[in-house]
């Protein structure tokens, strides 16, 4: 993992999940001590970024020594590599990138990037390339090393203890993703992803830019410029060098790029509606499309088309393929089709704390003034075992259900004994009625 001083592969022996263990280390306990508060707050930070194109940060600790520290932290583990690995395969079968694919992973990428630089404030990016973008199986793809920037950048240091930060920045071979203002005296903004970006993008029509072939693998200008002369499309190329534009203020957001001609198009009815269904809040289980199409008679009607002086056009559900719509279902909810943003892009406010664990609940101080929020529906449990392992239990209030219900639900899975199960459910009961809209 680019920018992390070890990385190992582990298992997430409660979910049963691959995932990313990274460690950073502070070989001085006493500026680590010094630093400790702005370091919870930087990583509580990034345990809210919530995107499907963005690899998701799961969980953190602060493990102190007695001379030393370190911070251990769990990231998603994204099994098919990087983008650039990717390209490497695809140009010994391949001289360009199919054009489909190749929008489909820019949308994906801008639409990580335009909730990066919509969050209040902004996280830049600041390492974005073709080894910091990942792509899974299915064709989705993600944004990883997120943090970079935050110890790279942000953490007041010493420049020892950020050694293998620098490493991973200086390298010869990544130095053209960044653009000229990068790491100079003056404030870099979000157009410095924007560069980068642009850089991925060509990368990933023309698979692989040229190096000059010392040993360094420096790319130069020229071989960039050859690379841009050599895109085909000529909307395609517009995209590309208003992106690579040297002066910062040129270049478009990432919000605004999604609507660039080469990107944009209006939106199938068929995605609206998926796009829809999946954020009704009773879509809960993966398998209710399943339980839902068995009910339906499959030649029961669906839609008419009239038409004057013939016969109307009727589709039926049997005419619909329900493993084809799974699918896509899959896709859309996986975010391999992300929907672009029609309003003018709205901050997104990042938490100021993150709660942890049952013990980190009792100190998180809230913010002031409260913020005014949406009633959910949602319901939220924490239940300490006695086994030591605790649960956090997380889920949307269907209108029909009651305390006795959820409680009974608990007793059916394993989760509390039946005899605890009144006791929960009058709990419940008690808490529900609090809320400003009871339960039913």
């Amino acid at each position: 993992m680019p920018g992390i001083e070890s990385t190992f592969l582990a298992m997430d022996t409660e979910e049963g999940v691959e995932v990313v263990w990274n460690e950073l280390h502070f070989t001085d306990k006493k500026i680590f001590k010094a630093h400790e508060e702005k370091i919870r707050t930087m990583f509580q930070n990034l345990m809210v970024v919530d995107h499907p194109n963005v690899v998701k940060f799961h969980k953190y600790w602060l493990d102190v020594e007695e001379t030393s520290a370190r911070v251990v932290f769990i990231t998603e583990y994204v099994s098919s590599g990087s983008l650039r690995q990717f390209l490497k395969k695809t140009k010994k079968n391949r001289k360009t990138t199919n054009a489909k694919a190749w929008k489909r992973w820019c949308t994906q990428i801008l639409s990580a990037l335009s909730y990066l630089h919509s969050c209040d404030p902004p996280i830049i990016h600041g390492n974005l390339t073709n080894e910091t973008i990942f792509i899974q199986h299915n064709g989705l793809i993600k944004i990883g090393s997120v943090w970079h920037r935050v110890f790279a950048h942000e953490l007041p240091l010493p420049d020892e203890l950020r050694t293998p930060l620098k490493i991973v920045q200086d390298e010869q071979r990544s130095h053209h993703f960044f653009p000229p203002e990068f790491g100079g005296c003056a404030e870099d903004g979000t157009a410095v992803d924007i560069f980068s970006f642009g850089m991925c993008a060509l990368e990933m029509a023309v698979l692989e830019i040229q190096s000059n072939g010392d040993k360094v693998e420096k790319v130069s200008e020229d071989s960039i410029n050859r690379a841009v002369q050599s895109l085909e499309d000529p909307n395609m190329k517009d995209f590309v060098l208003q992106c690579l534009s040297v002066s910062p203020v040129l270049r478009p957001s990432a919000h605004n790029l999604l609507f660039h001609r080469v990107l944009f198009e209006v939106h199938s009815l068929k995605l609206l509606a998926a796009h829809c269904f999946l954020n009704t809040p009773y879509i809960m289980q993966d398998s209710l499309l399943e339980e839902k199409t068995k009910l339906i008679d499959p030649q029961a009607v669906m839609a008419t088309i009239p038409r004057k002086g013939h016969p109307p056009v009727t589709w039926k559900y049997s005419q619909v393929s329900a493993l084809e719509l799974d699918k896509f279902l899959e896709d859309v909810r996986n975010g391999i089709y992300p929907l672009m943003n029609f309003a003018v892009s709205r901050p997104h406010l990042l938490p100021r704390v993150l709660s942890q664990s049952q013990e980190d609940l009792q100190t998180a101080k809230t913010p002031t003034p409260e913020p005014l929020e949406v009633e959910t529906r949602k319901l939220t449990l924490y239940l300490k075992l006695e086994d030591k392992l605790q649960r956090h239990l997380s889920c949307d209030l269907l209108p029909n259900e009651s305390s006795q219900t959820l409680a009974s639900e608990l007793v059916h899975y394993g989760f509390i004994s039946e005899e605890d199960c009144q006791k929960l459910a009058t709990f419940l009961e008690d808490a529900l009625h609090k809320q400003r809209t009871p339960l039913h």
